[in-house]
Order: structure tokens, then sequence, then C-alpha cells
């Protein structure tokens, strides 16, 4: 079941990266003025890019939805940091530019040490349900950080710092995404259709899941690639790990185990750090 698991959660993380680079050329023709607003939502739903960036990313939640019918929260959302280095490698396909040998080595940087530290931390168990209260606190811990996120960026100019606080507040949706889709296709796996459409949970991560892209497109059309990316990558995967421990109560191994973790956690870091700066002829802005 683990590895099927992995299977779906490499899939999603090929879709994502495709749907974030279609995204990106979309975000790009925005004119600055519609920022934050219902026109930004207009002229995205008029982009070709944009549409098939959301075709591409409902398949991948799709193929995580499985993920996390099969395995647990801890396991399938820190593999989704792949989606950075497969997102250079599509945007370098696209952009017909080979991708430098630096962005090679972060690449199998990032998956080195990812494999190095899902190995060692051995991620699983946890239950399948959680109390009311418990997503409360959840819900509750969750909006606020975006709020908090949000309401630091739009005082900003345009830039990297806009962009890393979008991009924050989007990881921090994702995850929450997440959180609640488990939940939902718990819902389906154990009582059918038609308690999935009845459950609170199903609309929930809808609803997460529309705010997070929306969190994207702003956090895209902010700034570059090498602000907004590791934001979203690094913040997704650690708020996922948390929220999996918090509400599902999932287990990682700890005593000796944690040196092993921490030189993995150290490469992808490293490398999430170095492949948004990879030269594919994107213009960088300050902030």
């Amino acid at each position: 079941m683990a590895l099927l698991s992995a299977l779906f959660a490499l899939l999603a993380a090929v879709g994502n990266a495709t749907g974030t680079v279609l995204q990106r050329v979309a975000a790009r023709t925005v004119p600055p003025g519609d920022a934050f607003s219902v026109r930004l939502v207009r002229h995205l739903l008029r982009s070709p890019a944009w549409l098939g960036g959301i075709a591409v990313i409902v398949g991948a939640a799709a193929c995580q939805a499985l993920a996390l019918t099969l395995g647990s929260l801890s396991l399938v959302q820190p593999l989704l940091v792949l989606e950075l280095p497969f997102t250079l490698l599509i945007a370098s396909a696209l952009s017909r530019r080979r991708l430098p040998a630096a962005g090679w080595a972060a690449s199998v940087m990032v998956a080195g040490g990812l494999g190095l530290a899902l190995a060692a931390a051995a991620p699983g168990g946890g239950r399948s349900t959680a109390s009311a209260g418990l997503w409360a606190l959840t819900l509750f811990a969750t909006a606020g950080a975006m709020a908090l996120c949000v309401l630091a960026a739009l005082p900003r100019p345009r830039g990297k710092a806009r962009a890393a606080l979008f991009s924050s507040a989007s990881a921090i949706s994702y995850a929450l995404t997440a959180t609640l889709m488990k939940s939902a296709t718990g819902v389906f796996e154990r009582h059918g259709a038609g308690a999935f459409l009845t459950a609170w949970q199903t609309y929930a991560f809808v609803a997460a899941g529309a705010c997070a892209l929306f969190l994207l497109a702003n956090a895209m059309e902010s700034g570059p690639l090498v602000a907004s990316q590791p934001a979203l990558t690094l913040g997704e995967g650690l708020v996922s790990l948390a929220l999996g421990i918090l509400v599902y109560g999932e287990r990682v191994r700890a005593g000796w185990w944690l040196v092993p973790e921490g030189v993995g956690a150290v490469l992808v870091t490293w490398g999430v750090l170095i492949l948004p700066r990879v030269d594919l002829g994107e213009e960088e802005s300050g902030g």
C-alpha cells in the first residue's frame, strides 16, 4: 500500500509541476493593477494556459486523493516536494533551454535528501478520523496563519517579499486541503459516495483548494519563482507533516533516526533554495 501511495504521490507532483508552469505563463500576462481582485480571476479565466493548468491540477488532485487514501499524510505530502525539480525540468523544456549542471545537482539533492529523510522517518500509523474540537482548532490555526501572511503581503510592493508571503499563505491552504481531502476520501472508502457528498470535509477541501489557487496566482503575479516556489514547496511539506501528526496522530521515528532525518531535511532545503535560482530566462524583480 505504501509503495502504491508513493507512486500516486509522484504522479501528483508531476501534475502539479505542469500546472504551476502553465499558471506561471498565464500570471505573467496579468496587468499589475488587477492583483488580488476579481479582475485577476476574470483575466485568468480567459487564459488558455491558466485553464490548461487547472485541468492538469485537477488530475493531480485525483492522484493525490488516491495517494492519501492508500497512505499517510506524512508520507504523501513530503513527496510533493519533488514538484519543484519537476517544475524546473518542465519549464526548461518549454523554454527550450538546457537545465544547467547546478539545476541537475540541486534536483539530485532534493530527491536524495527526501529519500533519506523518509526512509529514516518511516512515517505512518495514526487514526482515520478526528474530533470536532480538533478540527475546529486546525481550521482556526490555519485560517489565522493564512490571514496574517495575506495582511503582511498586501501593503508591500511587487517583489520577492510579497511573493513569498502570498506563497506561504498558499502553502498553508494546500496543506489544509490535503488534510481535509484525506478525511473526505476516508469517508468515501468507509461509507460510499452518498456519505462523501454529504460530508462537510468534502466541501471544505474544495474551498481550501480554491483559496490556495487564488493565493498562488497572486504569489506568481507578485514576484519571481525564486521567491514564491521555496516558500510554497517547503511550507506545504512542513505544515502537512505537522497537521498529519496533530489531526491524525501519525508517527515518525525519533531517537538517533533524527540524525539522518535532519541530514535529509538539510539536503532538501538546500536544493529547494538553489533550484528557483537556476537561470531559465525568467526576469527577476526586487523586493
